[in-house]
């Protein structure tokens, strides 16, 4: 039976009302659909300055009658985000949780380096992915996210800050086949392109679309709806992806 998640990515909470705006109208259309998803996916920089204030907007907005997967981004504060957005104690380890939807594997990474743009999945987080992915049985489809992206996507902005050292993921991926696909966000666009031999998905962002170089000089057009993803994962390990915009 084929798992249908959802994505979305980069909400930068603020307390401004455009943002929660912005927000609130993806949650309200996911909320609404005839076909309830699986799950949601949400890939980072939920808040953008890391506050409590801002994880606990959060947590009311991403409320929903379907699981709420979270992994953090660059703007995101771990002590913050577990207090006020998981309920748990606040300390600076990375947050990775694995969670079995519909017979599907979804690990949600940490891949954030605090205080820099740049990603990366340092030790703790390789290992922890490592042994999940050990512990799976060999027919369980498994779907690793995170924020920044593994490969460059063309536009300086996101290729400044992307994941560094990827070499290491793509290294693991190949000992765990299991692994069919890769998501994604932290660039503000929709884009699909290949990691490590898997499909590698970039989810669109809520706050604002990255404008691609051969569109113009300004990076950032707030003037897009909110983007989200639609991924579909069939009993024959086929990732089909559709994107939306919500109007």
């Amino acid at each position: 039976m084929a798992v249908l998640l959802a994505q979305i990515s980069d909400l930068h909470l603020d307390g401004s009302e455009r943002a929660t705006e912005r927000a609130g109208r993806v949650m309200d259309y996911l909320r609404h659909l005839p076909h309830p998803v699986d799950a949601l996916l949400v890939t980072g920089d939920i808040a953008d300055h890391g506050t409590e204030a801002e994880y606990m907007e959060a947590a009311g907005l991403l409320t929903a009658p379907f699981p709420v997967l979270t992994c953090p981004g660059n703007h995101d504060v771990r002590p913050a985000y577990r207090k006020a957005l998981l309920g748990e104690a606040p300390d600076e380890s990375p947050i990775n949780r694995i969670h079995h939807i519909a017979g599907t594997a979804i690990l949600m990474c940490d891949s954030t380096i605090p205080g820099r743009d740049e990603g990366r999945l340092d030790a703790e987080t390789l290992d922890w992915i490592a042994d999940r992915l050990t512990e799976l049985p060999q027919d369980t489809a498994a779907l690793i996210a995170f924020h920044q992206p593994p490969v460059d996507l063309h536009h300086p902005l996101p290729d400044s800050c992307r994941l560094e050292q990827p070499e290491k993921l793509a290294a693991l991926l190949a000992a765990h086949p299991q692994v069919v696909a890769v998501l994604t966000g932290h660039a503000h666009t929709a884009a699909a392109s290949t990691f490590a031999d898997r499909p590698l998905i970039v989810g669109p962002g809520v706050t604002w679309t990255l404008r691609m170089p051969w569109e113009g000089d300004r990076p950032a057009d707030r003037d897009q709806p909110p983007g989200l993803a639609f991924h579909i994962l069939g009993d024959d390990r086929r990732l089909t992806t559709h994107y939306r915009v919500v109007l």
